[in-house]
């Protein structure tokens, strides 16, 4: 059984005219979490959250003028369920001919019908059109990887069995690649990412560490389940006393999907906040 047949995954969409939740596919996140060893009904060993940027939203006021607006989405990683994007964006062009007494009507029920599809409160947040301009790209934070010297043997799924320690004893630090690619496991489309890196314990060897990540070139999995990989793959080879995990996908149909996973209970991704190849 395909598990994504639900989904308007690689099918000829009809947008719809008006907001209609039942567009909207939620995706259990149960399966690809027992896939890396995780048992169903266990407590999660990571924190943290998906954030969402919407570019695309749109509604009218109650004289019939278009209103713009971005969006942010913050849904929490241990909600029952993900929410397919494409269903997303068809659910957020339905409010292009909605008229809305306000952006906090317009807020409150984007946040009612997503909380429900994900079986957990989401978050939202509306940033008006006026002040678009103040927002500025960032740069991942920590050292860059892309520059080592590696030779790797595999593109086609990434090799935990890769990771090592460096001789250098214990750190503490951040580094990046912005070579991450991965795939739509439905469409085979590429997704692409800024990983960022944060953590303690044994010093990672960097090149070691480049070539796992970019093992994942060929492999099919939504953004939220590589970064799970990521994350579980260095606490289980890296023995990180302290770790997160983000990236910062680029964005496709007028969404960016930013998946967050951390030992730290309190992580959060700043908002409003882009890399450059977002």
């Amino acid at each position: 059984m395909n598990p994504y047949e639900h989904t308007a995954l690689g099918k000829p969409a009809v947008y719809p005219r008006h907001i209609d939740a039942s567009v909207l596919a939620p995706i259990p996140r149960a399966a690809a979490r027992a896939d890396l060893g995780l048992a169903p009904h266990a407590p999660l060993p990571f924190h943290g959250e998906d954030l969402w940027g919407c570019y695309e939203l749109s509604w009218l006021d109650d004289r019939g003028k278009p209103v713009r607006a971005l969006a942010e989405l913050r849904v929490p990683a241990d909600s029952p369920q993900l929410i397919e994007s494409k269903s997303l964006k068809l659910y957020l062009n339905g409010y292009a001919g909605a008229r809305m007494a306000d952006a906090d009507a317009a807020r409150a029920r984007i946040a009612q019908d997503l909380s429900a599809a994900a079986g957990s409160a989401v978050q939202v947040a509306l940033l008006d059109s006026a002040v678009w301009a103040r927002l500025r790209l960032h740069a991942p934070p920590g050292d860059a990887l892309d520059e080592l010297e590696i030779a790797p043997a595999c593109h086609g799924s990434p090799q935990a069995e890769l990771l090592r320690r460096a001789p250098a004893g214990r750190a503490r630090e951040t580094v990046h690649s912005t070579l991450f690619r991965s795939n739509c496991p439905v469409t085979g489309q590429p997704d692409w990412a800024t990983v960022v890196i944060d953590y303690a314990g044994p010093a990672l060897d960097h090149a070691a560490l480049l070539a796992y990540l970019v093992g994942y070139r060929e492999h099919a999995a939504f953004h939220e389940q590589c970064v799970e990989r990521i994350w579980l793959d260095l606490m289980r080879h890296g023995a990180c006393t302290a770790l997160t995990v983000h990236a910062r996908f680029t964005r496709r149909g007028g969404l960016d999907i930013n998946p967050l996973r951390s030992t730290d209970a309190d992580a959060r991704l700043p908002a409003w906040q882009r890399y450059a190849q977002q």
